[in-house]
């Protein structure tokens, strides 16, 4: 899924000095003719604005959260909220960096630590971000987010147990989570279960929280096993007349060409979802 790069967010540090103390006597310096006054320190955004910006596309929040860092780098929410923008840019070095510049100021940032775990899981390296996430799991036991971040994590390391352990923990503190259900889902696919993965995702997709690619994801799977007039009815049920054509023209060219050698997992990663899982979608 290609998006605009997103600029980079630069720290700039001001050097101050101590002036030496005014005396009774001394000349008042006025500012030469035609020199300009320097310019007011800015203000951080207020509550609303950046309220504002979370309905914002992703380059849009990634400019406003780096002017907010650059006014104050101290700023522990500027700093997560510019990595999970550039992580949505597909900058994602660039935001485990970020979100991990927050840990050095706040180590115990279970918001940041879901960034790294998140960015590293986006590039294909959750090796990286297990450690983060284990960390954010012990500091947040009630949370189901570090959990649901974990089994993919531990998927992409072949940890395939512990995964599955680790999202049905998920689901005993949150039933029927559909972020939870989806990735344990789309797990199941890549392994060439998907007769057990369309159970999950029809669980998720009854929920309220159901998002489009939960859904989308839903028709992958029915489509695959060859029930595609229902998969067409959700593709058509959320997507434009053009772009649904595409999805079901690619769809149908994917189940005419399943053989004995083409699996559901072969055709799953050709489409790239294992890498748009819901957890990773910022939310």
């Amino acid at each position: 899924m290609s998006r605009t790069a997103a600029a980079a967010a630069i720290l700039i540090s001001v050097l101050t000095g101590l002036a030496a103390p005014a005396l009774a006597g001394d000349p008042v310096v006025a500012p030469a003719a035609g020199q300009a006054a320097p310019p007011a320190p800015r203000s951080p955004a207020t509550a609303a604005e950046r309220a504002a910006y979370e309905r914002a596309d992703p380059l849009a929040r990634s400019v406003f959260w780096a002017r907010e860092q650059e006014i104050n780098p101290a700023d522990p929410v500027a700093g997560v909220k510019l990595a999970q923008a550039l992580r949505e840019l597909g900058q994602y070095d660039q935001a485990a960096a970020t979100a991990q510049q927050v840990l050095v100021a706040q180590p115990a940032n279970v918001e940041a630590m879901l960034e790294v775990g998140k960015a590293h899981i986006a590039r294909g390296q959750g090796f990286y971000g297990i450690a983060p996430l284990e960390q954010a799991k012990a500091l947040a036991p009630a949370d189901w987010r570090p959990l649901s971040l974990l089994g993919v994590a531990y998927q992409q390391v072949r940890r395939v147990d512990d995964a599955r352990a680790i999202w049905a923990e998920a689901l005993r503190l949150s039933p029927d989570n559909p972020e939870v259900l989806t990735n344990a889902a789309v797990a199941l696919t890549s392994e060439g279960n998907a007769a057990a993965a369309e159970t999950l995702l029809r669980r998720a997709v009854a929920q309220p929280g159901a998002t489009l690619k939960m859904r989308q994801n839903l028709a992958l799977v029915l489509g695959l096993q060859g029930k595609t007039a229902e998969a067409e009815q959700l593709i058509r049920r959320d997507l434009p007349p053009e772009m649904a054509d595409r999805n079901v023209r690619w769809l149908n060219d994917k189940v005419a060409a399943q053989s004995g050698a083409t699996t559901a997992a072969t055709a799953l990663a050709a489409t790239g979802t294992a890498r748009t899982w819901s957890s990773l979608q910022g939310q």
